[in-house]
């Protein structure tokens, strides 16, 4: 599942700064030539930033340099004005699996890559890479939008095998199969039960909203009204009294009850959909594909269409593709940390629900064998049926000197601890790494200090190898708009970018060697932050990852060129 938070939800935070120190610094990146320091600007005494952003600010502050902004973000505005106009790249692709990529979209078009070696629209695979027409990518999901979540696919796919069984009744060679059954039993139960008491809850607050917003429009004559207004109305009934208290504390979520009223909706139909699909036991999504998605050499299935069925479905995938990439300085909606060396090959493998490990390792294997560089893979799960072919894959991207960057994902855990395995990871006994070119990224908020971290970014001294700009992220959606998301799954793209322009700029260094420059130029602060959103869970930003830093493009450039 894709790592995005989900607007519908009604999030109250107490907004706080915590004084702070920070060293800015690069370590020695271990590369066969000898080990190199190389002084950086120290932001110990860097003030906190307490005005509140521009909206320019806000729509680019993950570009910002903190030394000069006191904005967390990459210094990518800096590599541009200070280091890139006197270097000449070249081109590197960059492969998006994900949901799906509106490869139309104004601020995209351009950067999307093409299959050279295939002709478009003759019904044949031209190059013999098992694709037909396969020009811009492939997408594994077919029409499929809707899918269950990995867990529920457990119980479906073994639960006339396993139901009213005991483990010391079951073979050995299935007990873990089977245990895995019973975890998922039990979760599905926690699940269902929520959504339905969410999905309950989220109809009845937005009955009464509907109710109360009809009774004040009538009065006040005007839909879009202030808690002043509602404060102003003279001589209430005791009826309206009750609608004006219920609508006054509506408006502490949201500017406006007409956007609280389609907040509250797209929470019910987030419910549903759970309801209705991901959690849906009896539901075959899959076979409109025609393919056994437990059979790995079952290959052929899928279509050309890297947008897919539905423009909604693609929002994800086009969001994080203008991260990466989007048209710089085009004077449409935004630029991305990548220029026009970096072309986006777009790879659909993410549905509505839990992605499929098949669809997952042969998406990897496309990429490598298609020419992508850097691998961006902002999704994941926390149950998997199928992980070695994933981890073959990633053997198998490291094997071909491809970087694969990596969403830590959004529960607000610590992802060393084993019983929050997240599927794909690189390191099947949480602590030692199967390949080097595999980077773990997870997310930082626009407010450098005690908040940080992200409060949904999961974190871990193995697991997680850095963090990057994930909250309130603008970029690409279908039909040339643009939104601010948020999610690890818009970190890992951040870095994706930095790691694809390094590629560009220093071909000769190896993906392993973009994984160390980024780990070790990042910026580092001693200051204690807020984890999983919890004021009374706190650890050192050094501690919470193995690299201890921010992802930073400029210092990451001026270590590659000492690299290089």
């Amino acid at each position: 599942m894709n790592y995005l938070i989900n607007n519908m939800k009604i999030q109250t935070t107490k907004s706080f700064l915590l004084a702070a120190t920070a060293a800015a610094f690069l370590t020695a990146c271990d590369t066969p030539s000898a080990l190199v320091t190389v002084p950086v600007e120290n932001v110990d005494s860097n003030p906190l930033k307490v005005a509140a952003l521009t909206d320019a600010q806000e729509k680019a502050w993950s570009y910002a340099d903190l030394k000069a902004d006191t904005i967390p973000g990459m210094s990518v505005n800096r590599t541009y004005e200070e280091i890139i106009p006197n270097k000449i790249g070249q081109q590197v692709i960059v492969a998006v699996i994900d949901s799906g990529i509106d490869i139309e979209h104004e601020d995209l078009k351009n950067k999307i890559w093409t299959n050279p070696n295939e002709i478009p629209g003759n019904g044949k695979d031209d190059d013999n890479n098992g694709y037909v027409d396969d020009i811009h990518g492939w997408n594994f999901l077919g029409d499929v939008n809707a899918e269950q979540l990995e867990f529920v696919r457990i119980i479906k796919r073994y639960e006339s095998q396993f139901e009213g069984k005991t483990l010391a009744s079951i073979p050995a060679n299935l007990r873990e199969i089977f245990q895995q059954y019973q975890k998922a039993k039990s979760e599905y139960d926690t699940k269902v039960t929520e959504a339905q008491a969410n999905k309950t809850r989220y109809e009845q607050i937005l009955g009464q909203l509907k109710t109360s917003h009809a009774a004040v429009k009538a009065k006040l004559g005007k839909e879009d009204y202030t808690a002043a207004d509602l404060k102003a109305i003279a001589n209430p009934t005791a009826e309206m009294q009750q609608h004006v208290a219920f609508l006054t504390q509506m408006l502490s979520y949201a500017d406006s009850i007409p956007e609280f009223i389609k907040n509250i909706n797209d929470g019910v139909d987030y419910f549903t959909n759970q309801l209705e699909a991901n959690y849906n036991k009896t539901a075959d999504f899959r076979k409109v594909l025609g393919d056994d998605p437990y059979d790995i050499t079952d290959t052929n299935y899928g279509n050309n269409n890297v947008y897919g069925p539905e423009p909604d479905g693609a929002k994800h995938g086009t969001h994080v593709a203008g991260i990466i990439a989007a048209e710089r300085d085009n004077g449409k909606g935004m630029n991305g940390v990548a220029n026009k060396n970096i072309k986006i090959m777009a790879l659909r493998a993410v549905p509505d629900g839990d992605e499929y490990d098949k669809d997952i390792a042969l998406a990897i294997r496309y990429a490598v064998d298609n020419g992508a560089k850097v691998i961006n893979t902002s999704f994941g799960k926390y149950y998997s049926q199928n992980p070695e072919w994933v981890y073959d894959a990633i053997k198998y991207a490291a094997k071909k000197d491809v970087l694969i960057v990596n969403a830590a994902g959004n529960e607000g855990i610590s992802l060393d601890d084993p019983a929050n395995r997240v599927y794909p990871n690189d390191q099947i006994d949480n602590v030692n790494e199967m390949s080097d070119t595999f980077l773990t990224v997870g997310a930082l908020n626009l407010k450098y200090g005690g908040e940080l971290v992200a409060s949904f970014s999961n974190y871990g001294k193995s697991q997680v190898d850095v963090f990057a700009p994930g909250v309130r992220i603008y970029s690409t959606t279908p039909e040339d708009t643009y939104e601010f998301l948020q999610g690890t799954s818009m970190a890992s793209p951040n870095t994706a970018g930095v790691a694809a322009m390094l590629r560009s700029y220093y071909p000769k260094l190896s993906a392993a060697n973009i994984k160390k420059i980024i780990m070790a130029s990042g910026l580092a602060t001693g200051t204690q932050v807020i984890l999983g959103g919890d004021e009374t869970k706190k650890a050192r930003f050094s501690d919470i990852s193995k690299s201890g830093e921010m992802v930073n493009m400029y210092n990451a450039f001026k270590l590659a060129e000492l690299q290089k």
